[in-house]
């Protein structure tokens, strides 16, 4: 008998332990569990528990360079009053060190932005259709190799430029031309980056967390303790700096940048530099408070956790990059663990409150606030049944997949639902209105077989990546703010090598970067070869030019 064929849209498994270590000597307990891949059709179907909830501390890129990193935070929600604070302390934290003044904000994001400028209605993207929607593959990068004492490896973190496509490999960051491939420079580090700035400066200049290692058998995670700051253009390590608590040196779990400020957080508080290498601020002792992690971009949002497990205290605060004063303050209701940064400007975060998500996703709700003056605007809900966005705040602050921000909008897909074709599934994406938080009414199909993800923002309309049915090449379209009508302006070839690397990197489990008619897929985790020798890649590079 004939078999029918293989149903639809159904990616590979991602790597196992995906993310961070989880074994090792890790004081903090920082990683999160990694996300496995989707069983079936598009999205997950069951998600891994959350992990053990760490301990009370002791004490431009312009926009048509554009990048999103996968895996990304779920974001703290719960209705409770804003607090308007116009003082310079911080429960109990001492003022900030001044550092240079230079308030042009990084408008570019390393891996990805999903901020939008505010307003109503489409402002015209930069982003073009081509004449020929056909793409074809500019270069593929092969997979590092790991390591006799690693299993795998994290490989977190991309950037674009107008002259460079970096991607972190293992323990080092390279730089390639974003056409050809080649390597223009390679900046060595003695271990692996454990996570990357979602955001650059205006001149090009990020940040990473790296191990003072690489993993050994008998030590195979040596903490996350490394503060480092790369030039994308020079191809450069411009400076590395570490925190202490005590003798110890703090293992950082997120990092960011806003203006030309560099933070990290971490469950013994946050710290800050200039980018230039000067310290603005780092954890104090006395503090009954601490910064678990930073939200960055047009703003710099603090996500500060008060209290004991199980009676935690969020309060989401707008600070300025500089000086660290709070500018203003929302404080969530007590009992919500974790949150994350989804947008500075607007201001939304998210969260799963009680776990009632039930799919691992790590929204249940999504608020909006005025960080102006800390007022709650609306809350959305988002039940985990019914929409495909995914968060991982627990230690990554600022990392959502499959969402975007602008026009004062929140763009969510929904979750898979069946098609008009036998096996195939379908999504589309819909729009919450910030100030009322009520769907606008408009929706941007899949279409048959194909399922949608937001990415970035393009001024007023949505970058989107369609994954494919199993016989065709994925798509990135632009989706219009004002009407919603859909441009396509990529189409990948359906060829088989080169589907299966492209369903290797699905929105859930990697970093997708569209800019100027050229797309970039990355994994975020190198693994050994398999015993069958299978090719896999770390970057495959399309474009339609």
């Amino acid at each position: 008998m004939t078999q029918p064929p293989p149903p639809p849209n159904q990616p590979p498994q991602p790597p196992p332990g995906y993310g961070y270590p989880q074994a090792g000597p890790n004081p903090y307990a920082q990683q999160p569990q990694p996300p496995q891949g989707p069983p079936g059709y598009g999205y997950p179907q069951q998600q891994p528990a959350y992990p053990t909830q760490p301990p009370t501390p002791k004490r431009k890129l312009n926009a048509q360079a554009v990048i999103i990193v996968s895996a990304v935070a779920a974001i703290a929600l719960i209705i409770g009053g804003g607090v308007w604070y116009s003082s310079s302390s911080r429960d109990g934290q001492a003022d900030a060190k001044s550092g240079d003044k230079n308030s042009t904000a990084g408008t570019t994001e390393g891996t990805g932005t999903t901020e939008g400028t505010g307003g109503s209605g489409s402002s015209g993207g930069t982003d073009k259709a081509p004449a020929n929607t056909a793409s074809k593959v500019l270069f593929q990068v092969p997979e590092p190799a790991v390591g006799a004492d690693e299993s795998s490896v994290t490989v977190v973190g991309s950037w674009l430029t107008d002259t460079v496509y970096a991607k972190s490999g293992n323990a080092e960051i390279v730089g390639y031309d974003p056409v050809k491939g080649t390597k223009l420079w390679t900046v060595p580090l003695p271990g692996p980056v454990c996570a990357a700035s979602r955001h650059t400066t205006a001149d090009h200049k990020t940040a990473i967390l790296y191990e003072p290692a690489k993993p050994t058998k008998d030590k195979p995670y040596n903490g996350c303790s490394q503060v480092a700051a790369i030039d994308l253009d020079a191809g450069k390590e411009l400076w590395t700096r570490t925190v202490k608590s005590g003798d110890q040196s703090i293992n950082f779990a997120n990092v960011t940048i806003s203006a030309n400020t560099v933070a990290v957080g971490s469950t013994s508080g946050g710290a800050a530099f200039d980018i230039t290498g000067k310290s603005l601020w780092a954890p104090k002792p006395t503090d009954s408070c601490y910064d678990a992690g930073y939200g960055g971009g047009e703003k710099l949002v603090a996500v500060r956790k008060c209290g004991a497990y199980d009676a935690r205290q969020l309060k989401i605060q707008t600070i300025d990059p500089v000086s660290g004063k709070v500018l203003s303050e929302y404080a969530m209701a007590k009992g919500i663990e974790d949150a994350s940064v989804v947008s500075t400007n607007p201001l939304v975060v998210a969260a799963d409150i009680n776990r009632s998500a039930g799919d691992g996703s790590g929204i249940s709700d999504f608020f909006s606030i005025d960080n102006r003056t800390g007022q709650l605007r609306t809350k959305i809900s988002a039940p985990g049944d019914r929409y495909a966005a995914k968060c991982e705040g627990i230690t990554r602050i600022e990392y959502c997949t499959k969402l975007a921000v602008g026009n004062d909008r929140l763009y969510l897909p929904t979750e898979n639902h069946d098609g008009t074709g036998e096996y195939s599934k379908t999504n589309e994406i819909v729009a919450f209105d910030l100030a009322t938080g009520k769907l606008d009414g408009q929706r941007a199909d899949a279409g048959d077989g194909y399922t949608i993800s937001p990415l970035t923002m393009d001024d007023g309309n949505v970058i989107a990546y369609k994954s494919p049915p199993y016989d065709k090449g994925g798509q990135v379209v632009s989706i219009d703010g004002g009407s919603f009508a859909q441009t396509k302006l990529m189409e990948n070839p359906a060829t088989k090598t080169v589907r299966d690397v492209e369903s290797s990197m699905q929105p859930e489990y990697a970093e997708l970067v569209y800019a100027d008619g050229r797309f970039y897929m990355s994994q975020v985790y190198a693994r050994k070869p398999s015993s069958t020798g299978e090719s896999r890649y770390l970057v495959i590079a399309y474009g339609t030019k």
